[in-house]
């Protein structure tokens, strides 16, 4: 298997005025960081890694559930124990997205695939919670103060579309805060909005723009918890700083922005987009970029740079094909002019079958014509997709390789990088895509370890090198396949050659105009060194990839 890293290739590439693969004592300018390069990793928090194991069992969720359908012992703990042993630095990531963290319903319910409690985390019963089997809010602040020390975001995910499901030991909000039914026949605009998504899960009346009061089961659970009178103060103080009427999706937005507030994240993944109105994110936007500007004004010394709150949206379905809309069937919807920098592509695991060239030349030219200024989030896998590029991980090293080079945002849902499988007998619908990370093939097997490694090289390329993810794709030879990325950003340039496809062992690439001749460059799949001679790279390695830096 490991012959299959010599049958990807991969990329030169320079920084000009920059050496950033040296690792000299001297202060050299960091990579900026755009958020169109990012290099995502996608995490379940329940399934990750168990790094509290005293937080596994709360509200007696210890009823018997379908495979993979209950909590196994993720949390926040566990991703700070990642974070600190430098699995994220070693992998090039720069952006870790969790699952959604609020507290989750008690109790779990049957939807046919078993019984199951909210591990994932879309089942909300209280916003302004963390749930205990993710961790606390202590947790939370630490894990957003070391990723940032490492130079990574945090991105959450907000659900503000539907609460939990109703149980015996769950209340359903008031009447004037959800609908229970109808239930969604997506047959127009309308009946994707005022519905609920399936049974039982109560859908949140975002369209009302009435006032509401609190829920009294959220009265009663606040009073219990000691907290009512400061929730209350700051509902108050919010209302009366935005002058937004008290609606259910307003409470909502202030709790969701309090972690931007209080913790200083740096972005949402958000949830269901389509199965509100549009304005609800245009509004929901405006609430993140006030939260965020108080973050950074009441903490001057934790402010990363000047990129600004991000926002990237589920609209089930999208694809970087159909640029900036959205088609209903009897409607038409930009998102990207309601509250979204990107959404999420979800043609990228069907067109990663496409030869490299087709796939790259075309996300090249729609990023920088039609999206200009936006950007999208490719994947292979992730959680509740059933059809991934590679459901067998038969393409372990091809789908890096794609994912990683493509222009776009990378979303590496957790196990891409180590091949964990997406096909667990004995499960039922998206359990199977969910399974606990499989960190003992990772120490143990070593065809993981070739596969880590392989994820680990591209992913570190495209985090030093913002113009493969944000840059300009032009191909420079069809013979031996080869192209540049070239991205500028005010005074900041990095410009790209890759190659795909090259011979093991001497290969000889053109760089074009990339690379000027006598420009020293390093290899930093294998190390090594070469010159460019004649607007060429000659290269002797083992590999089919070539990651050239000036040095």
């Amino acid at each position: 298997m490991i012959k299959k890293i010599s049958s990807l290739v991969i990329i030169a590439l320079l920084i000009c005025g920059n050496s950033l693969a040296q690792k000299k004592k001297v202060a050299t300018p960091k990579t900026p960081f755009f958020w169109e390069s990012a290099n995502v990793y996608f995490l379940l928090t329940d399934r990750f890694n168990n790094g509290d194991k005293t937080n596994d069992l709360t509200f007696n969720r210890n009823k018997p559930t379908g495979k993979l359908r209950g909590f196994n012992g993720g949390d926040i703990r566990g991703v700070i124990q990642k974070l600190d042993e430098g699995y994220f630095t070693n992998l090039g990531i720069n952006v870790i997205w969790m699952t959604p963290i609020v507290e989750q319903i008690h109790d779990g319910v049957d939807e046919g695939t078993g019984f199951s409690y909210g591990f994932h985390g879309y089942w909300t019963r209280d916003w302004s919670a963390i749930d205990p089997s993710f961790g606390t809010k202590k947790d939370l602040a630490e894990l957003v103060q070391k990723a940032h020390a490492k130079g990574i975001r945090i991105m959450l995910d907000a659900v503000i579309n539907h609460t939990g499901p109703v149980t015996a030991e769950d209340s359903v909000y008031p009447s004037d805060w959800v609908r229970t039914s109808p239930k969604c026949t997506y047959q127009s605009y309308d009946t994707y909005i005022n519905c609920t998504l399936v049974e039982n899960l109560p859908d949140i009346k975002t369209e009302s723009n009435e006032n509401v009061a609190l829920p009294p089961f959220l009265i009663e659970k606040w009073k219990k918890e000691g907290r009512y009178e400061q929730e209350v103060a700051e509902l108050d103080a919010f209302f009366k700083k935005t002058g937004y009427p008290r609606a259910p999706k307003y409470y909502i937005m202030k709790w969701l922005s309090d972690y931007i507030t209080y913790y200083g994240i740096d972005g949402y993944r958000v949830d269901t987009a389509k199965h509100t109105t549009e304005d609800v994110w245009k509004d929901f936007k405006k609430v993140c970029d006030m939260a965020f500007a108080d973050f950074k004004k009441n903490n001057p010394k934790k402010v990363l740079d000047n990129n600004p709150f991000f926002t990237v949206g589920e609209v089930y379905g999208y694809n970087i094909g159909a640029k900036k809309l959205y088609d209903f069937g009897d409607k038409k919807v930009n998102y990207f002019e309601n509250g979204f920098t990107g959404l999420i592509n979800f043609d990228f695991r069907n067109e990663a079958k496409m030869n490299y060239e087709e796939l790259f030349s075309k996300y090249s030219n729609i990023l920088n014509n039609d999206l200009k200024g936006n950007t999208v989030m490719n994947y292979v896998s992730s959680h509740d997709d059933s059809w991934p590029f590679d459901k067998k991980r038969e393409k372990t090293f091809e789908s890096g390789t794609k994912l990683l080079l493509a222009p776009g945002i990378s979303q590496v849902y957790y196990g891409d990088e180590s091949a964990r499988s997406l096909d667990i007998e004995g499960t039922q619908g998206d359990a199977t895509l969910r399974s606990d990370m499989n960190w003992d093939a990772i120490s143990k097997d070593n065809y993981t370890k070739a596969v880590l490694e392989h994820w680990q090289k591209l992913g570190n390329f495209r985090k030093n090198h913002p113009s493969v993810g944000a840059g300009v794709h032009a191909q420079i030879s069809s013979l031996l396949y080869v192209f540049s990325r070239t991205f500028t950003n005010g005074k900041f340039t990095d410009n790209v050659v890759i190659g795909l496809d090259l011979p093991v062992g001497k290969k000889e690439i053109s760089v074009g105009t990339i690379f000027k001749n006598g420009t020293k460059v390093k290899d930093a799949y294998s190390g090594k060194t070469a010159v460019v001679k004649n607007d060429k790279v000659l290269i002797d390695s083992g590999y089919s990839i070539l990651l050239l830096e000036k040095i």
